[in-house]
């Protein structure tokens, strides 16, 4: 399997092929998730100091905190496919 990487820049890369979903970071139900992976020791903290636009879950139960919004990911997504990048 091919690994799609995506720079959240200040060095920080996400491997967008074992994305399973992006969220905003404010509803109470993510917030909990946020927490519970904090505990769990499976929260990544991409941020870089910026706030939280976005939170990006993983197939591996990993889930990352992100200073990019979760529409800039998708347009990143949506144009490496519409440019017929291979893997999306």
């Amino acid at each position: 399997m091919r690994v799609e990487l995506l720079s959240l820049g200040v060095g920080g890369v996400i491997a967008v092929n074992r994305i399973l979903a992006l969220a905003s970071p404010r509803s109470t139900p993510i917030k909990q998730a946020i927490r519970r992976a904090r505990e769990e020791g499976l929260l990544i903290d991409l941020r870089y100091g910026g706030r939280s636009q976005a939170v990006v879950f993983f197939d591996s139960g990993h889930i990352a905190l992100v200073a990019l919004g979760s529409e800039d990911i998708v347009n990143w997504l949506e144009s490496k496919r519409e440019s017929g990048i291979e893997g999306l």
